[in-house]
């Protein structure tokens, strides 16, 4: 089975970096949110312009989906990029109060500067930018430690700019998702597809998940990815090494011949961990 393009640029988000222009001139910081299971395909190639100079922070969330191994490696990667990756799982809280401090820090130095002009501090005003569903609103509530912001793993949640005060110290900035307006990366679309970070109106289930399983035969010989021996004949009855065939024959086996439904399983199973640690990514 060859799977479609994937492409998906609903018109919210459209809309949304149209009024991101405006609101960069009024931010400090931007804290941008990357999928840990992809840290690859979930930066944005406009973020450097969007930025102009303002300062970065970098968080890998969903830290608890891939393997310690992984982590090392990719956190190895972006610091010989002078890039200090903060890892967080937002779901549960990790990692969250080591960020604030980050955010709050630069504050102090923003702070500083202002003083010596003559200025009066201000709290630090903080744009959270990032993909769909990558985490950005279950963040800004476990930074404000109330639900302030709507949160769901799905893509689209959140359709509009919204600011949200942590304190006297940070102002942050919820925004819709972004992602380019064309996915001229397949690989990456598909990752994307496969960690639910991109609409499911975008994609075929049953090619996806088809996808999926070919990937996770390849990724079996690199230890750091986290795919168990066998993980596939273990869950689904399949050959790890040739998972071509699974469509077919383990639906029949398993739900009555209906694909469809196989292909729910079989994305669901990883994305909420069930096949363990997996990091579709590596550095």
């Amino acid at each position: 089975m060859t799977a479609p393009t994937i492409q998906w640029f609903p018109g919210h988000i459209a809309k949304a970096e149209r009024a991101l222009s405006a609101s960069l001139e009024k931010v400090d910081l931007v804290i941008e949110v990357r999928d840990a299971r992809i840290p690859a395909a979930t930066g944005h190639p406009h973020l450097q312009r969007w930025m102009r100079g303002k300062q970065h922070l970098l968080v890998l969330n969903r830290v608890d989906m891939v393997t310690p191994a992984a982590r090392l490696a990719w956190d190895g990667w972006f610091r010989a990029r002078d890039l200090t990756p903060w890892w967080c799982d937002a779901r549960v809280g990790t990692g969250v109060k080591q960020l604030q401090q980050a955010a709050i820090r630069a504050g102090d130095a923003l702070n500083a500067r202002r003083h010596n002009r003559g200025m009066r501090p201000r709290p630090v005003r903080a744009l959270m930018l990032g993909f769909p569903n990558v985490g950005k609103s279950a963040l800004i509530n476990r930074l404000v430690r109330q639900k302030v912001v709507d949160s769901a793993r799905r893509a689209g949640v959140t359709r509009s700019l919204r600011w949200v005060r942590l304190g006297q110290e940070l102002d942050l900035l919820d925004a819709p998702g972004v992602l380019p307006a064309r996915l001229d990366d397949q690989q990456a679309a598909l990752h994307l597809a496969l960690c639910d970070d991109i609409g499911q109106a975008a994609y075929d289930d049953e090619a996806v998940a088809l996808a999926f399983l070919g990937l996770v035969a390849r990724l079996g010989g690199q230890p750091s990815a986290g795919v168990a021996p066998g993980v596939l004949r273990q869950r689904y009855g399949i050959d790890d090494a040739d998972p071509d065939p699974w469509l077919t024959a383990a639906a029949q086996r398993h739900t009555s011949g209906d694909r469809g439904r196989m292909a729910t399983r079989v994305l669901d199973d990883f994305r909420c961990s069930r096949l363990g640690p997996i990091s579709l990514e590596l550095p």
